[in-house]
């Protein structure tokens, strides 16, 4: 079968089950991955498995039992093998981060950020904090559940200033809107940094930060445009009934975020005494990021001076400390030091609770990181790459964005469309001919799974039934906004692609 009718009927396959059969992500992936697996022609097969064993990522005992057999019959044994080889990248990852997500939440460490921030702005700057509290409050802890802590300080805002409603709210999405589809290790970007091999969790946590930053200040203009262009009244009963059926709103968007957190715990957590100070609610977050750009600096410097020279052991310690899973390990323990700040109640299970809403998520990601695989053998990589020379190369990452950005609209959830895109554009990651890092095509993908947010978009309910929004108003704030972060975000990529293309 052709390559690209195998692309569209896989990405048919997500949008109907999605949309039509209302089917749970994880499911969906992972029918689409069996079904590429399945109509994959043997031709594709061995030259995916030459090209493993030429670099040394297959022995040849098992490219040759994986030619001697059709694909049909293969294609369970592929898929699994896929799924594996994901959770084995990504599993501890997203485990860790959940722990340190949890742990912010339920010890008060996050309204600390948050409360810390309000006070050194003030109210006429209330809008740049709360987008710069939710921007570092979104790289360890999902959209869904940032939205839920700030929405009552948006309200509040509004109470005390009288006006400004629509603004405070979209501050909120200006940063953790964008951290979640730019920065590991939420799910979306750290699936893509696993399926493009030549982008490293060092390479996509620097440049999420970068151009996220850069994208949210922009998003933060145009929020303040769409607030002198739309009045949303502050309706109490609404938002009171939307924050006590919380539990509701998060799990309709767990395909959103793929997290299912405990809402009672998070009621219940505020009942609990001191709150801990700035600098301990800041370290769980700060020095994980910190320790992997040390490392991939000190990896990057050793390269550089050559194989030749033997590195001192300080440059092995660091490295080591750089590692992503170290790093987040080491973010873990400073988060679990916060557990004396939580109530005694939720303590002793808040690792299990963190894990629970964790392992949702890990399987939505390695379902999408074996579809991925599965589209590599069957050839996605070649005819990609075969485009390339067609493609002036910056319009690279607009081609990256538009693609996600129409998985994103038809479907509603990010991170499902980061991973679909991902899947399909791998090939371009892998392209020597590339004139700029592969992270920028990971950007692109970012970008693209902002707009645009309507209807199908499990947080568009969350956000206008929790701030009290009707559909309408819903569709002329939220949707511009996802619209604006996007190109934003994609403005900046192509920018810092053509300015800094080494990156």
């Amino acid at each position: 079968m052709n390559i690209w009718i195998l692309v569209l009927l896989a990405v048919a396959v997500v949008l109907v089950s999605i949309l039509v059969f209302r089917l749970h992500a994880f499911l969906t992936l992972l029918l689409a991955g069996l079904l590429v697996a399945a109509l994959t022609g043997s031709e594709a097969i061995k030259n995916y498995t030459d090209g493993q064993v030429a670099d040394d990522k297959m022995t040849l005992s098992e490219a040759q039992k994986l030619q001697t057999n059709s694909a049909l019959i293969t294609a369970p044994g592929r898929l699994t093998a896929a799924f594996g080889h994901t959770v084995g990248k990504i599993g501890i990852l997203i485990a860790l981060a959940s722990i340190i997500g949890q742990c912010l939440l339920e010890s008060k460490a996050a309204a600390v950020i948050v409360d810390r921030l309000l006070k050194l702005t003030g109210p006429k700057r209330a809008p740049e904090a709360l987008a710069a509290s939710s921007f570092l409050l979104g790289i360890p802890v999902f959209f869904d559940t940032v939205f839920y802590l700030m929405v009552p300080l948006a309200r509040s805002l509004r109470e005390r200033v009288g006006k400004n409603y629509v603004l405070f709210i979209l501050a909120i999405l200006a940063g953790g809107s964008i951290a979640h589809s730019l920065v590991p290790p939420t799910p979306g970007p750290l699936l893509v940094a696993e399926q493009f091999e030549d982008v490293s969790i060092a390479n996509m946590m620097i440049a999420g930060l970068a151009i996220g930053a850069c994208s949210s200040v922009i998003s933060l203009l145009v929020a303040r445009v769409i607030n002198r262009c739309v009045e949303v009244p502050l309706r109490f009963e609404e938002t009171e009934t939307a924050t006590a059926t919380k539990a509701d709103s998060v799990a309709q968007s767990s395909i959103e975020s793929g997290s299912s957190h405990d809402s009672t715990a998070e009621i219940h957590s505020s009942k609990s005494g001191d709150s801990p100070p700035l600098i301990h609610a800041l370290l769980p977050i700060t020095v994980p990021v910190v320790l992997i750009a040390i490392g991939s600096l000190t990896k990057y410097l050793s390269q550089q001076n050559g194989s030749d020279i033997e590195p001192p052991v300080w440059t092995d310690i660091l490295t080591g400390l750089g590692d992503k899973n170290i790093a987040l390990s080491i973010g873990v323990v400073l988060a679990l030091s916060l557990r004396t700040y939580c109530s005694t109640e939720l303590r002793a299970t808040l690792v299990t609770r963190s894990l629970a809403s964790a392992g949702n998520i890990i399987l939505i990601t390695a379902a999408g990181g074996a579809f991925g695989v599965m589209l590599k053998q069957a050839g996605i990589g070649p005819a990609v790459e075969s485009l390339t020379g067609a493609v002036p190369a910056l319009l690279l990452l607009p081609l990256a964005f538009a693609v996600t950005a129409a998985v994103r609209t038809l479907q509603g959830s990010a991170t499902v469309a980061m991973i679909t895109a991902a899947g399909i554009l791998q090939g371009f990651a892998s392209a020597e001919s590339l004139p700029f890092h592969p992270v920028y095509i990971a950007m692109a993908i970012g970008a693209g799974s902002k707009p645009i947010s309507w209807m199908t978009d499990s947080a568009f309910w969350v956000i206008t039934k929790m701030s009290g929004m009707t559909e309408s108003e819903g569709l002329r704030v939220i949707s511009p906004m996802s619209i604006a972060m996007g190109f934003s975000a994609l403005f900046f990529t192509m920018l810092f692609a053509w300015i800094y293309p080494a990156a």
